[in-house]
């Protein structure tokens, strides 16, 4: 990078442009990071989705219209799938996909989470379960985690058909499952446990499972682990800047994108080692650079 003015060490003003253009986005890469950091045979696996706004980018690479579970609306953004490890104390992504209605119209979000999943199982992953909500949990999904040999847990929408005491399909909202569990026999699939959960709200939630022999502590406990995805989301966009990327081609979005899920990496293992929290690390930085420039100033209005 050639700096602006000779004798300085300061980038060009295009030089980040450059560099988001030229740099290989490859996720692999996150993956080579992530590796010592995580035990394959313990944690669960997380996947799901999220939309990373850009409600007034008309010509930015990968935007299209997504629905948003934040916005509870369709919006502009960027839908980027992830994978994530977690043990109860640790959050680390272990792979993410990007959608891309442009050069793969036919591609869906579930295709991605099947690249995933498969991904995972070929790194040497032998996880106690693998967590995901209602979205990802059709038949053709639950397949892929089953061909794997792993145990899942899925959220289900309460209109999903299952065949709770073999006399004909019918809305697992409408049938007797119990809160500690019942087999049932959803359309399409094997034998799966379900549980029928109330929330705080007043509502329900529909749970499943192929493990017929976990019960409603154990399924509780992986639960409360599959929330640390939306930790996760919350985290990367809060601390890294990842919604932030001001340029056009796809090409330098999908660079700045992993770049951010490797930085939520760095600020991860800084939090599990010291005890300091992500955006509070992310201020410390912030408070140096701001004392620093207020120390020598590079703008200054002229004086009378």
């Amino acid at each position: 990078m050639q700096p602006d003015t000779p004798g300085t060490d300061v980038p060009a003003h295009d030089a980040y442009t450059r560099l988001l253009n030229r740099v290989e986005p490859d996720p692999q890469t996150l993956w080579d990071e992530v590796r010592p950091l995580v035990d394959r045979s313990a944690g669960v696996l997380i996947l799901d989705d999220t939309v990373l706004d850009k409600p007034f980018a008309k010509h930015v690479g990968l935007v299209a219209p997504f629905w948003s579970g934040r916005h509870k609306r369709v919006v502009r953004g960027i839908n980027l799938v992830g994978l994530v490890w977690a043990d109860g104390d640790r959050l680390y992504p272990t792979g993410y996909r990007l959608v891309n209605p442009a050069t793969h119209p036919k591609e869906t979000k579930n295709d991605l989470f099947a690249e995933l999943v498969r991904e995972a199982h070929r790194r040497g992953f032998r996880s106690p379960c693998v967590c995901f909500d209602s979205w990802y949990s059709g038949k053709d999904n639950l397949k892929v985690v089953r061909a794997c040999g792993w145990t899942f847990l899925a959220q289900v929408r309460c209109n999903r058909r299952v065949n709770p005491d073999r006399t004909g399909n019918r809305p697992i909202e409408g049938g007797a499952i119990a809160p500690t569990g019942t087999v049932v026999h959803p359309e399409g699939f094997g034998l799966v446990k379900a549980f029928r959960i109330a929330t705080t709200d007043g509502g329900t939630e529909h749970w499943i499972t192929n493990d017929l022999g976990m019960d409603e502590v154990t399924r509780r406990a992986f639960a409360e682990r599959a929330w640390g995805i939306e930790e996760y989301h919350r985290g990367l966009k809060q601390c890294t800047g990842v919604e932030r990327c001001q340029v056009r081609m796809s090409r330098a979005q999908r660079v700045h994108i992993g770049c951010a899920i490797r930085a939520f990496v760095r600020l991860e293992w800084h939090r599990f080692t010291t005890g300091i929290g992500r955006l509070e690390t992310k201020l410390r930085i912030v408070r140096d650079a701001v004392r620093a420039y207020l120390a020598r100033p590079t703008l200054e209005l002229p004086t009378a």
